[in-house]
């Protein structure tokens, strides 16, 4: 009687579940809710690995890749998974999916995994991981549980891109440095000398660059937001002046 009960209430979970938004997925993921603008989630690899463009990107990039696929695989069996129980299985899943990226990396992308270091296994304790696996992919159908968790790292990707290729520009004069570590010695041609002669700003580069950089960052999203939502606030003002 039990079992009955059980399917009967996971049938009506299922068709209870809300209207899934694409759109609005990508728009949080990249805006709205951006991990690392707005939540302010994995802020340790955020300020530690944004020395360059290359740095910070590749590491963005393999935590899309571990959400997407945590989700994915979180999503399908969430129905199953008892509820005292469901943080230490999520935490599972995400350290043999960061294992094997951490193994792939080693083996494939050596120079950079050396590079990169503990800040690869870290990423099975980085809050953004865990909190969208239970916020979303624990409520969610698969495929929208795995874009929003590969928007949501992609998100975090280009805001470690954009401080890391500032801090790179502002510290070094330079942009794409390190970018032969992913594709090989014959990359070396595609890395760009922004400012020639230029001897370097070694605040960018060290700690304090990187919480000054983030702080701008955040400043200037929050005034872009505060802009828009002005101007949609004055919008309906406007029409209803042009109406009378």
């Amino acid at each position: 009687m039990s079992e009955v009960n059980q399917e009967v209430m996971q049938e009506t979970a299922v068709k209870t579940q809300p209207k899934v938004f694409y759109g609005e997925i990508v728009e949080n993921g990249l805006w709205k809710q951006n991990p690392g603008l707005v939540q302010l989630l994995g802020l340790c690899p955020t300020l530690a690995m944004t020395v360059s463009l290359v740095n910070g990107f590749s590491l963005g990039l393999m935590t899309a890749v571990v959400m997407a696929a945590s989700n994915a695989s979180v999503a399908p069996i969430r129905q199953w998974v008892p509820t005292e129980i469901r943080i230490p299985v999520f935490i599972l899943i995400i350290a043999a999916l960061v294992t094997i990226i951490d193994l792939s990396m080693h083996a494939y992308l050596q120079s950079l995994h050396a590079v990169l270091g503990i800040f690869i296994p870290l990423i099975v304790t980085n809050c953004i991981v865990l909190a969208r696996v239970e916020a979303f992919a624990a409520k969610n159908p698969v495929v929208p549980s795995a874009l929003d968790g590969f928007m949501m790292g992609f998100g975090l990707a280009l805001v470690l891109a954009t401080l890391g290729g500032l801090r790179e520009i502002i510290g070094k004069g330079t942009l794409f440095s390190g970018i032969d570590l992913v594709f090989g010695p014959s990359a070396k041609s595609m890395i760009l000398t922004v400012i020639p002669d230029y001897h370097g700003f070694l605040l960018a580069i060290l700690p304090p660059g990187a919480f000054i950089g983030l702080a701008s960052l955040i400043a200037t999203r929050n005034w872009m937001a505060q802009r828009k939502a002005a101007r949609e606030a004055a919008t309906p003002i406007s029409a209803g002046l042009v109406a009378h």
